[in-house]
Protein backbone atom coordinates (compact mmCIF):
# COMPACT_ATOMS: atom_id res chain seq x y z
CA UNK A 1 0.00 0.00 0.00
CA UNK A 2 0.95 3.91 -0.32
CA UNK A 3 1.98 5.80 2.41
CA UNK A 4 0.13 8.36 3.51
CA UNK A 5 1.36 11.56 6.17
CA UNK A 6 -1.20 13.62 8.32
CA UNK A 7 -0.19 15.71 10.39
CA UNK A 8 -2.32 17.25 13.28
CA UNK A 9 -3.27 18.84 16.17
CA UNK A 10 -6.28 16.81 17.22
CA UNK A 11 -7.05 19.07 20.25
CA UNK A 12 -11.07 18.58 19.78
CA UNK A 13 -11.95 16.02 17.13
CA UNK A 14 -14.39 17.20 14.78
CA UNK A 15 -15.68 16.59 11.21
CA UNK A 16 -12.85 18.64 9.42
CA UNK A 17 -10.62 16.17 11.25
CA UNK A 18 -12.49 12.88 10.23
CA UNK A 19 -12.94 14.40 6.56
CA UNK A 20 -9.19 14.65 6.60
CA UNK A 21 -8.75 11.21 7.56
CA UNK A 22 -11.23 9.29 5.32
CA UNK A 23 -9.60 11.08 2.23
CA UNK A 24 -6.39 10.05 3.68
CA UNK A 25 -7.13 6.27 3.98
CA UNK A 26 -8.49 6.47 0.57
CA UNK A 27 -5.06 6.95 -0.61
CA UNK A 28 -3.27 4.21 1.34
CA UNK A 29 -1.92 3.61 5.11
CA UNK A 30 -2.20 6.37 7.08
CA UNK A 31 0.35 7.25 9.64
CA UNK A 32 -0.37 10.29 11.98
CA UNK A 33 1.73 12.72 13.28
CA UNK A 34 0.95 13.91 16.31
CA UNK A 35 1.64 17.34 17.49
CA UNK A 36 3.42 17.49 20.61
CA UNK A 37 2.04 19.95 23.33
CA UNK A 38 5.35 22.37 22.63
CA UNK A 39 4.92 21.69 19.01
CA UNK A 40 1.41 23.85 19.12
CA UNK A 41 2.26 25.56 22.08
CA UNK A 42 5.09 27.44 19.65
CA UNK A 43 2.57 29.52 17.58
CA UNK A 44 -0.81 29.02 19.61
CA UNK A 45 -2.54 28.03 22.43
CA UNK A 46 -1.83 25.02 24.66
CA UNK A 47 -3.90 22.49 23.58
CA UNK A 48 -6.89 21.54 25.92
CA UNK A 49 -6.22 17.85 26.07
CA UNK A 50 -2.86 16.56 26.80
CA UNK A 51 -0.80 14.63 24.01
CA UNK A 52 -1.44 11.27 25.81
CA UNK A 53 -4.64 11.82 25.86
CA UNK A 54 -4.77 13.04 21.97
CA UNK A 55 -3.19 10.04 20.81
CA UNK A 56 -5.74 7.81 22.52
CA UNK A 57 -8.55 9.64 20.47
CA UNK A 58 -6.72 9.27 17.35
CA UNK A 59 -5.63 5.59 17.33
CA UNK A 60 -9.02 4.74 17.81
CA UNK A 61 -10.16 6.97 14.77
CA UNK A 62 -11.53 4.42 12.00
CA UNK A 63 -8.50 4.97 8.93
CA UNK A 64 -6.18 5.67 10.78
CA UNK A 65 -3.23 2.77 11.18
CA UNK A 66 -0.36 4.41 13.12
CA UNK A 67 0.45 7.45 15.39
CA UNK A 68 3.72 8.96 15.98
CA UNK A 69 4.29 12.48 17.67
CA UNK A 70 5.56 15.52 15.79
CA UNK A 71 7.69 17.46 18.17
CA UNK A 72 7.56 20.33 15.63
CA UNK A 73 5.45 22.41 13.64
CA UNK A 74 7.91 21.55 10.92
CA UNK A 75 7.40 17.92 9.14
CA UNK A 76 10.74 17.48 7.79
CA UNK A 77 12.01 14.99 10.45
CA UNK A 78 8.77 12.80 10.37
CA UNK A 79 8.79 12.89 6.23
CA UNK A 80 12.55 12.05 5.67
CA UNK A 81 11.50 9.24 8.15
CA UNK A 82 8.84 7.82 6.69
CA UNK A 83 8.92 8.99 2.94
CA UNK A 84 5.48 9.34 2.21
CA UNK A 85 3.84 9.21 -0.82
CA UNK A 86 1.21 11.44 -0.05
CA UNK A 87 1.03 14.27 2.73
CA UNK A 88 -3.02 15.21 3.26
CA UNK A 89 -3.73 18.25 4.69
CA UNK A 90 -6.91 20.92 4.75
CA UNK A 91 -6.08 23.72 2.67
CA UNK A 92 -6.31 25.91 4.93
CA UNK A 93 -2.69 26.57 5.71
CA UNK A 94 -2.11 28.03 2.44
CA UNK A 95 -2.15 31.78 4.45
CA UNK A 96 -1.17 32.56 7.92
CA UNK A 97 1.20 31.13 10.22
CA UNK A 98 1.42 27.41 8.39
CA UNK A 99 2.17 28.68 4.86
CA UNK A 100 6.18 28.28 5.02
CA UNK A 101 5.26 25.19 6.54
CA UNK A 102 3.46 23.64 4.04
CA UNK A 103 6.67 24.94 1.56
CA UNK A 104 8.79 23.05 3.58
CA UNK A 105 6.65 20.09 3.28
CA UNK A 106 6.38 20.48 -0.37
CA UNK A 107 10.03 20.55 -0.66
CA UNK A 108 11.05 18.11 1.47
CA UNK A 109 7.92 15.83 -0.92
CA UNK A 110 10.21 16.26 -3.86
CA UNK A 111 13.00 14.51 -3.04
CA UNK A 112 11.33 11.29 -3.65
CA UNK A 113 8.01 11.94 -5.64
CA UNK A 114 5.69 12.72 -3.25
CA UNK A 115 2.85 14.59 -3.44
CA UNK A 116 0.80 17.25 -1.59
CA UNK A 117 -3.01 16.21 -1.19
CA UNK A 118 -4.82 19.17 -0.09
CA UNK A 119 -8.49 18.89 1.52
CA UNK A 120 -11.06 21.72 1.05
CA UNK A 121 -12.06 23.45 4.48
CA UNK A 122 -14.52 22.06 6.03
CA UNK A 123 -17.47 24.66 6.07
CA UNK A 124 -19.26 25.54 9.69
CA UNK A 125 -16.36 23.98 11.83
CA UNK A 126 -14.22 26.58 13.72
CA UNK A 127 -11.67 25.50 16.52
CA UNK A 128 -11.90 29.02 17.91
CA UNK A 129 -15.75 28.78 18.37
CA UNK A 130 -15.15 25.51 19.95
CA UNK A 131 -12.81 26.67 22.22
CA UNK A 132 -14.37 30.00 22.91
CA UNK A 133 -17.30 27.78 23.82
CA UNK A 134 -15.37 25.41 26.38
CA UNK A 135 -14.26 28.62 28.00
CA UNK A 136 -17.97 29.42 28.68
CA UNK A 137 -18.50 25.88 29.94
CA UNK A 138 -15.45 26.54 32.43
CA UNK A 139 -13.14 24.05 33.76
CA UNK A 140 -12.42 21.41 36.74
CA UNK A 141 -9.63 21.96 39.28
CA UNK A 142 -8.01 19.19 38.46
CA UNK A 143 -7.76 20.52 34.83
CA UNK A 144 -6.62 23.63 36.19
CA UNK A 145 -3.97 22.52 38.53
CA UNK A 146 -2.16 20.43 36.09
CA UNK A 147 -2.16 23.42 33.41
CA UNK A 148 0.89 25.11 35.26
CA UNK A 149 3.13 21.89 34.67
CA UNK A 150 2.24 21.20 30.84
CA UNK A 151 2.84 24.69 30.07
CA UNK A 152 6.73 24.52 31.54
CA UNK A 153 7.10 21.40 29.59
CA UNK A 154 6.04 22.94 26.43
CA UNK A 155 7.06 26.27 26.05
CA UNK A 156 10.16 28.03 26.27
CA UNK A 157 8.61 30.64 28.57
CA UNK A 158 5.33 30.98 30.70
CA UNK A 159 4.40 33.80 30.53
CA UNK A 160 1.87 35.20 33.89
CA UNK A 161 0.25 38.26 34.83
CA UNK A 162 -1.28 39.60 37.69
CA UNK A 163 -4.87 39.62 38.64
CA UNK A 164 -6.92 40.70 41.46
CA UNK A 165 -10.35 40.59 40.86
CA UNK A 166 -12.71 38.64 38.21
CA UNK A 167 -12.64 41.56 36.02
CA UNK A 168 -8.87 41.38 35.56
CA UNK A 169 -9.31 37.65 35.24
CA UNK A 170 -11.51 38.09 32.33
CA UNK A 171 -8.88 40.29 31.02
CA UNK A 172 -5.55 37.47 31.51
CA UNK A 173 -7.96 35.30 29.80
CA UNK A 174 -9.07 36.55 26.60
CA UNK A 175 -6.23 39.17 26.02
CA UNK A 176 -3.66 38.36 22.84
CA UNK A 177 -2.24 39.91 20.00
CA UNK A 178 -1.19 38.57 16.63
CA UNK A 179 2.55 38.58 16.18
CA UNK A 180 3.03 38.17 12.63
CA UNK A 181 0.66 34.97 12.71
CA UNK A 182 1.77 33.71 15.92
CA UNK A 183 -1.01 34.63 19.20
CA UNK A 184 0.87 36.00 22.06
CA UNK A 185 -1.52 35.65 25.34
CA UNK A 186 -0.93 35.34 28.61
CA UNK A 187 -0.58 31.12 30.13
CA UNK A 188 -0.95 31.83 33.31
CA UNK A 189 -2.39 34.09 36.68
CA UNK A 190 -0.77 35.53 39.53
CA UNK A 191 -2.58 36.40 42.56
CA UNK A 192 -0.70 39.21 43.95
CA UNK A 193 -0.15 40.16 47.68
CA UNK A 194 0.27 43.63 46.97
CA UNK A 195 -2.31 43.88 44.41
CA UNK A 196 -5.13 42.23 46.65
CA UNK A 197 -4.44 43.87 49.71
CA UNK A 198 -3.97 47.23 47.76
CA UNK A 199 -7.30 46.63 45.91
CA UNK A 200 -9.27 46.15 49.15
CA UNK A 201 -7.27 49.69 50.88
CA UNK A 202 -4.99 47.20 53.16
CA UNK A 203 -1.25 47.66 53.57
CA UNK A 204 0.77 44.46 52.13
CA UNK A 205 1.64 43.05 55.48
CA UNK A 206 0.01 40.14 55.35
CA UNK A 207 -3.07 42.30 56.34
CA UNK A 208 -5.73 40.65 54.54
CA UNK A 209 -6.15 37.31 56.26
CA UNK A 210 -6.14 34.10 53.74
CA UNK A 211 -10.26 33.53 54.03
CA UNK A 212 -10.21 36.78 52.46
CA UNK A 213 -7.23 35.96 49.94
CA UNK A 214 -9.10 32.64 48.75
CA UNK A 215 -12.44 34.28 48.38
CA UNK A 216 -10.97 36.46 45.40
CA UNK A 217 -9.39 33.66 43.85
CA UNK A 218 -12.47 31.72 44.01
CA UNK A 219 -14.06 35.08 42.46
CA UNK A 220 -11.61 34.81 39.68
CA UNK A 221 -11.88 31.17 39.04
CA UNK A 222 -15.65 31.12 38.31
CA UNK A 223 -14.82 33.13 35.03
CA UNK A 224 -11.46 32.11 34.01
CA UNK A 225 -10.03 28.42 32.82
CA UNK A 226 -6.48 29.51 33.02
CA UNK A 227 -3.59 28.82 35.74
CA UNK A 228 -3.03 30.47 38.76
CA UNK A 229 0.15 30.91 41.33
CA UNK A 230 -0.66 32.10 44.55
CA UNK A 231 1.55 34.29 45.94
CA UNK A 232 1.29 33.58 50.22
CA UNK A 233 4.19 36.08 50.87
CA UNK A 234 6.06 34.28 53.87
CA UNK A 235 3.70 31.43 54.14
CA UNK A 236 3.35 31.58 57.83
CA UNK A 237 4.35 28.96 60.24
CA UNK A 238 4.78 25.36 59.09
CA UNK A 239 2.01 24.16 60.69
CA UNK A 240 -0.35 27.00 59.29
CA UNK A 241 1.67 26.66 55.81
CA UNK A 242 0.09 23.14 55.21
CA UNK A 243 -3.17 23.84 55.56
CA UNK A 244 -2.66 26.34 52.91
CA UNK A 245 -1.25 24.02 50.25
CA UNK A 246 -4.14 21.98 51.31
CA UNK A 247 -6.78 24.57 50.68
CA UNK A 248 -5.35 26.17 47.42
CA UNK A 249 -4.75 22.62 46.16
CA UNK A 250 -8.17 22.07 46.75
CA UNK A 251 -9.58 25.01 45.10
CA UNK A 252 -7.33 24.02 41.66
CA UNK A 253 -4.21 26.30 41.93
CA UNK A 254 -1.00 25.39 40.17
CA UNK A 255 1.63 26.58 42.19
CA UNK A 256 2.56 28.56 45.39
CA UNK A 257 5.27 30.80 46.05
CA UNK A 258 6.38 31.65 49.83
CA UNK A 259 9.18 34.14 50.23
CA UNK A 260 12.53 33.31 52.93
CA UNK A 261 12.15 35.97 55.33
CA UNK A 262 10.35 36.32 58.66
CA UNK A 263 8.76 38.46 60.88
CA UNK A 264 6.32 41.33 59.75
CA UNK A 265 6.06 41.32 56.06
CA UNK A 266 7.38 44.14 54.14
CA UNK A 267 7.67 44.56 50.56
CA UNK A 268 10.29 43.19 49.38
CA UNK A 269 10.96 46.58 46.25
CA UNK A 270 11.32 48.57 49.90
CA UNK A 271 14.64 46.43 49.51
CA UNK A 272 17.52 47.62 53.00
CA UNK A 273 15.13 51.04 53.00
CA UNK A 274 13.01 48.78 55.45
CA UNK A 275 14.00 46.39 58.27
CA UNK A 276 13.64 42.94 56.68
CA UNK A 277 14.77 39.95 58.49
CA UNK A 278 15.98 36.78 56.45
CA UNK A 279 14.56 33.61 57.15
CA UNK A 280 17.63 30.57 58.10
CA UNK A 281 17.91 27.87 55.68
CA UNK A 282 16.99 25.12 57.64
CA UNK A 283 13.45 26.50 58.77
CA UNK A 284 12.96 27.22 55.58
CA UNK A 285 13.96 24.20 54.19
CA UNK A 286 11.63 22.48 56.26
CA UNK A 287 8.64 24.68 56.01
CA UNK A 288 9.06 23.49 52.39
CA UNK A 289 9.29 19.66 53.50
CA UNK A 290 5.94 20.59 55.27
CA UNK A 291 4.38 22.36 52.58
CA UNK A 292 5.23 19.25 50.22
CA UNK A 293 4.16 16.62 52.32
CA UNK A 294 1.08 17.98 53.17
CA UNK A 295 -0.35 18.33 49.25
CA UNK A 296 -2.11 15.60 47.49
CA UNK A 297 -0.98 15.79 43.99
CA UNK A 298 1.93 15.84 41.93
CA UNK A 299 1.09 18.33 39.92
CA UNK A 300 0.81 20.95 42.65
CA UNK A 301 4.12 22.77 43.07
CA UNK A 302 5.92 24.70 45.50
CA UNK A 303 7.90 27.38 44.72
CA UNK A 304 10.82 28.93 46.79
CA UNK A 305 11.72 33.12 46.47
CA UNK A 306 15.00 33.90 47.19
CA UNK A 307 15.55 37.24 49.02
CA UNK A 308 19.32 37.42 49.12
CA UNK A 309 19.78 39.75 46.53
CA UNK A 310 17.18 42.35 47.58
CA UNK A 311 18.28 42.22 51.21
CA UNK A 312 22.31 42.72 50.02
CA UNK A 313 23.73 39.18 51.40
CA UNK A 314 25.31 38.73 48.32
CA UNK A 315 25.36 36.02 45.11
CA UNK A 316 27.04 33.09 47.41
CA UNK A 317 24.12 33.20 49.69
CA UNK A 318 21.40 33.58 47.00
CA UNK A 319 22.96 30.54 45.24
CA UNK A 320 23.46 28.23 48.66
CA UNK A 321 19.87 28.90 49.48
CA UNK A 322 18.63 27.74 46.10
CA UNK A 323 20.58 24.62 46.77
CA UNK A 324 19.32 23.82 49.58
CA UNK A 325 15.77 25.05 48.60
CA UNK A 326 15.72 21.94 45.72
CA UNK A 327 17.48 19.64 47.91
CA UNK A 328 13.94 20.96 50.39
CA UNK A 329 12.00 19.24 47.75
CA UNK A 330 10.87 22.84 46.07
CA UNK A 331 9.43 22.47 42.56
CA UNK A 332 10.52 25.95 41.43
CA UNK A 333 13.04 28.50 42.59
CA UNK A 334 11.95 32.46 42.17
CA UNK A 335 15.23 34.93 42.38
CA UNK A 336 14.25 38.45 43.31
CA UNK A 337 16.22 41.51 42.41
CA UNK A 338 15.55 45.34 42.80
CA UNK A 339 18.01 47.08 40.71
CA UNK A 340 17.27 48.94 37.96
CA UNK A 341 19.35 46.80 35.40
CA UNK A 342 19.06 42.96 35.31
CA UNK A 343 22.90 42.33 35.49
CA UNK A 344 22.79 40.96 38.68
CA UNK A 345 19.62 38.31 38.25
CA UNK A 346 21.32 37.53 34.93
CA UNK A 347 24.29 36.07 37.23
CA UNK A 348 22.22 34.18 39.11
CA UNK A 349 20.87 32.35 36.12
CA UNK A 350 24.22 31.70 34.87
CA UNK A 351 25.32 30.19 38.23
CA UNK A 352 22.22 28.57 38.87
CA UNK A 353 21.96 26.90 35.43
CA UNK A 354 25.31 25.21 36.22
CA UNK A 355 22.84 22.75 39.03
CA UNK A 356 22.85 19.43 38.50
CA UNK A 357 19.42 19.43 40.10
CA UNK A 358 17.97 22.34 38.61
CA UNK A 359 14.50 23.01 38.58
CA UNK A 360 12.73 26.08 36.98
CA UNK A 361 13.55 28.98 37.22
CA UNK A 362 11.27 32.19 38.07
CA UNK A 363 11.92 35.98 37.43
CA UNK A 364 9.81 39.42 38.12
CA UNK A 365 11.05 42.23 36.44
CA UNK A 366 9.16 44.97 37.99
CA UNK A 367 12.19 46.95 38.53
CA UNK A 368 14.64 45.93 35.72
CA UNK A 369 11.90 46.36 33.47
CA UNK A 370 13.87 47.03 29.96
CA UNK A 371 14.80 43.21 29.74
CA UNK A 372 12.58 41.16 26.80
CA UNK A 373 11.71 38.22 26.99
CA UNK A 374 13.84 36.17 24.48
CA UNK A 375 16.41 38.21 27.21
CA UNK A 376 15.38 36.32 30.18
CA UNK A 377 14.80 33.08 27.65
CA UNK A 378 18.51 33.29 26.92
CA UNK A 379 19.71 32.98 30.58
CA UNK A 380 17.64 30.25 31.50
CA UNK A 381 14.38 31.74 33.03
CA UNK A 382 11.17 28.97 32.42
CA UNK A 383 8.48 31.58 33.94
CA UNK A 384 8.17 35.58 33.97
CA UNK A 385 5.54 37.13 36.09
CA UNK A 386 4.43 40.59 35.38
CA UNK A 387 3.27 41.10 39.25
CA UNK A 388 1.53 43.78 39.69
CA UNK A 389 0.97 45.73 36.43
CA UNK A 390 -3.06 45.65 35.90
CA UNK A 391 -3.57 47.57 39.46
CA UNK A 392 -0.74 49.93 38.49
CA UNK A 393 -2.77 50.63 35.28
CA UNK A 394 -5.96 51.02 36.28
CA UNK A 395 -5.20 53.76 39.52
CA UNK A 396 -4.48 55.93 37.12
CA UNK A 397 -6.99 55.94 35.15
CA UNK A 398 -9.32 56.38 37.93
CA UNK A 399 -7.88 59.19 39.23
CA UNK A 400 -7.67 61.00 36.30
CA UNK A 401 -11.37 60.26 35.98
CA UNK A 402 -12.70 61.88 39.21
CA UNK A 403 -10.20 64.78 38.96
CA UNK A 404 -12.12 65.59 35.65
CA UNK A 405 -15.26 65.42 37.00
CA UNK A 406 -14.44 67.32 40.57
CA UNK A 407 -12.66 69.55 38.12
CA UNK A 408 -15.70 70.37 35.70
CA UNK A 409 -18.61 69.91 38.03
CA UNK A 410 -19.85 67.16 35.69
CA UNK A 411 -19.22 64.08 33.67
CA UNK A 412 -19.07 64.84 29.99
CA UNK A 413 -15.33 65.55 29.81
CA UNK A 414 -14.34 62.22 32.11
CA UNK A 415 -15.92 60.16 28.75
CA UNK A 416 -12.73 59.97 27.47
CA UNK A 417 -10.86 58.33 30.33
CA UNK A 418 -13.86 55.66 30.69
CA UNK A 419 -15.02 52.88 28.43
CA UNK A 420 -19.04 53.21 27.68
CA UNK A 421 -21.49 52.21 28.84
CA UNK A 422 -22.54 49.68 26.48
CA UNK A 423 -19.13 48.24 25.97
CA UNK A 424 -19.19 47.65 29.76
CA UNK A 425 -22.57 45.09 29.27
CA UNK A 426 -20.57 43.81 26.50
CA UNK A 427 -17.57 43.17 28.26
CA UNK A 428 -18.92 40.31 30.79
CA UNK A 429 -20.45 37.01 29.27
CA UNK A 430 -23.92 36.70 30.38
CA UNK A 431 -25.01 40.67 30.82
CA UNK A 432 -26.85 40.78 27.68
Amino acid sequence: MKKVYVGMSADLVHPGHMNIIKEASKLGSVTVGLLTDSAIAGYKRLPYLSFDQREAVVNNIKGVDEVIPQVTLDYTKNLKEIKPDYVVHGDDWRSGVQTETRQKVIDVLKGWGGELVEVPYTKGISSTQIHGAIKEVGTTPDIRLKRLKRLISAKKLVRVIEVHNGLTGLIAEHAQVDDNGIVCEFDCMWSSSLTDSTAKGKPDIEAVDMTSRLATVNDIFEVTTKPLIFDADTGGRPEHFRFTVKSLERLGVSAVIIEDKIGLKKNSLLGTAVEQEQDSIDSFCDKIRTGKNAQITDDFMIVARIESLILEKGMEDALERAQAYIGAGADAIMIHSIQDEPDEMFDFCNYYNEFSGRVPLVAVPTSYNTVYEDELNDVGVNIVIYANHFLRAAYPAMIRAAETILTHKRAFESEEHCMSIREILALIPGTK
